[in-house]
């Protein structure tokens, strides 16, 4: 979290998620340091709160881990507690996640993933699902699962080929290499990369730089975006004109306007 940031009421610093807010930037952390974010029911349930919770009162969501890393994935000790209880039990904690996953798509807001350290397997696949993705040179990214005779439950099989292509997301998450900064980036899996000693800064200014443009442009984008890759390229095109008139047409876009005309002529 940043220096002055407001944490929320629902949220408290033994919270497994912290949600707070900084001016118009939302930042979520997961907050299990010791168990380097791993990922339990609980964790699940409360970041999709915290998502859909900031999306109403601020601009961007920057998403990232405590005590350096972003998440290892699945809790192993939580995974044998509800095998133990029975394989229903297992549900809620990939559910859980899941619904967190598919919040990021579902809400307005763009979510910028900062990924530092561990992103493996879950922790990965919330990476993948992330609207923007900034990671720091000293992370280590992979699926991971292969190499423990598992296979993704948190949308790696389906989120990762969209991202990637078949064959890179098939060699990947069956091999289980890790990948580095840069080869995520190259990838289109992260947007930039980062020296680790300029990383939190480059975070936190890519964060008040998104948040100091129009939020119902930001919003508005992510919309087409995100629709658009359900459609047609047609009915996307369409969709998206329809989007820029009555963007236009109505007083926030139609004042960002005229100020942009404004300052060509002067």
């Amino acid at each position: 979290m940043w220096e002055s940031a407001v944490e929320l009421s629902n949220s408290v610093a033994g919270d497994v998620v912290v949600v707070s807010r900084d001016g118009a930037v939302g930042n979520i952390v997961l907050n299990r340091s010791a168990a380097m974010n791993a990922i339990t029911v609980d964790l699940g349930m409360r970041l999709e709160q915290g998502l859909r919770e900031l999306a109403e009162s601020v601009a961007v969501i920057v998403l990232r881990g405590a005590g350096g890393n972003f998440s290892v994935g699945g809790d192993f000790d939580e995974v044998e507690r509800l095998r133990r209880i029975g394989p229903a039990a297992l549900y809620p904690l990939f559910e859980n996640f899941g619904r967190a996953c598919s919040a990021i798509a579902e809400i307005d807001v763009p979510v910028v993933a900062a990924v530092e350290g561990y992103a493996l397997a879950g922790g990965f696949e919330l990476m993948q699902a992330s609207d923007i993705v900034l990671v720091s040179n000293d992370a280590k990214i992979a699926d991971m699962h292969s190499n423990f005779g598992m296979v993704p439950g948190g949308g790696g099989s389906q989120r990762l080929a969209r991202l990637v292509g078949r064959q890179r997301a098939l060699a990947h998450i069956l091999t289980g290499d890790r990948l580095s900064a840069a080869e995520a980036v190259s990838w289109g899996l992260a947007y930039r990369n980062y020296e680790p000693a300029e990383f939190n800064e480059a975070v936190r200014e890519f964060g008040l730089r998104l948040a100091s443009k129009s939020p119902r442009a930001l919003r508005t984008v992510k919309r087409l975006v995100h629709d658009g890759l359900g459609k047609p390229l047609a009915d996307g095109l369409a969709m998206e004109i329809d989007a820029v008139v009555a963007h236009l047409g109505d007083q926030d876009g139609g004042s960002a306007f005229e100020k942009f005309v404004t300052r060509k002529r002067s």
